[in-house]
């Protein structure tokens, strides 16, 4: 968002980040003043442009150590016009009330050791009717960014691919299954789900492929015949509980047991491991827990593939410029995984 207040204000606050920063008598003074003002002793945090969340850390802080900074900088002639002034509080207040919300949903989607992309779309629908709908002491200027950023958010993940692959994650998650999906399009979600199922192997039909190809190699290599065994009367009792048996249910009836199944289960606790109760029920529904693996493992951002680059970045620094790729992948590998 491009405002000219908000322009303004961020240069005052890199300005005076920076004055504090780079002079060790600023700091001393700082936490002096801090000390007499019964404030936090916290150091002023600087905006990276690699980082989303900083710009809010920065603004944040500064809100917290405004009357500190306005009392070290007063004494100082040169740098008395860095003080922020009551337009510029009043900008990075609204800033901040808008932006504060979204920080730890930033943080939880950017994870890596849990599932995440099952979160956006409840995310999105906590976003538009709740956290970033306007409020009653609202300025004009936090209602202008809260819509931009909802307008942002919803135009990145209107693409219907996108869309479709949100969806699919959000009716494996056991937390959610078809809560936040639209009517319109749950019984596309759920045909979907049964033209993938028909083309996934269950475990058990990949454990026993091997065995029947071994027994066809056995018998076609055994040429010394067997010896006739002499018939028992268990023979007869067989024959009777095969036929009784009957067929078994078609494909396209279990598919369709399985899922009907599943989505009139008990929905699993928001704060509850997904990926732990699939594990545990993978014998009751073993084509949708191997669709679950497919979906649930996709990272909701590319923080993940970022935090592979700086490590990356780390390793082959000035000094150690001649590695090799291979190399480099192990030393990556390792220091991701050790």
């Amino acid at each position: 968002m491009k405002d000219h207040r908000i322009c303004r204000a961020m240069g005052v606050c890199k300005k005076l980040v920076s004055s504090f920063t780079y002079s060790w008598k600023k700091k001393r003074d700082l936490e002096e003043v801090q000390k007499q003002l019964s404030l936090p002793k916290h150091s002023l945090k600087t905006e990276c442009p690699t980082r989303w969340g900083s710009r809010q850390a920065m603004i944040d802080r500064i809100l917290e150590q405004q009357k500190a900074i306005a009392q070290v900088l007063s004494n100082d002639r040169k740098l008395r016009h860095l003080i922020p002034s009551w337009q510029d509080i009043d900008v990075l207040e609204a800033v901040n009330k808008s932006l504060s919300p979204l920080v730890e949903f930033t943080d939880a989607l950017s994870g890596e050791k849990y599932v995440s992309v099952s979160l956006v779309k409840p995310t999105l629908h906590l976003f538009n009717n709740s956290i970033l709908e306007d409020q009653e002491d609202d300025t004009q200027l936090a209602k202008t960014i809260k819509h931009n950023i909802l307008q942002y958010l919803n135009d990145k993940y209107s693409d219907q691919q996108t869309q479709e692959i949100l969806d699919m994650a959000s009716a494996l998650d056991p937390r959610f299954k078809l809560k936040y999906v639209d009517e319109d399009i749950k019984e596309s979600i759920l045909e979907r789900l049964k033209i993938e199922m028909r083309d996934v192997k269950t475990a058990s039909a990949m454990e026993r492929a091997p065995f029947e190809t071994t027994a066809q190699v056995v018998d076609t290599e055994d040429a010394v015949p067997s010896m006739k065994r002499k018939k028992g009367l268990g023979s007869f009792f067989k024959v009777t509980v095969d036929k009784a048996a009957g067929q078994p249910p078609h494909k396209d009836q279990a598919i369709a047991s399985e899922i009907q199944s599943y989505f009139q289960t008990e929905s699993l606790d928001p704060e509850d491991d997904p990926l732990t109760w699939w594990r545990d029920a993978k014998t009751i529904y073993p084509r949708l827990s191997v669709l679950a693996r497919k979906y649930l493992c996709i990272p909701a951002t590319s923080s993940s593939s970022e935090r592979v680059f700086s490590t990356s970045g780390n390793i082959v620094s000035c000094l150690r410029s001649s590695l090799k790729p291979d190399h480099v992948n192990r030393l990556v590998f390792l220091a991701k995984n050790l």
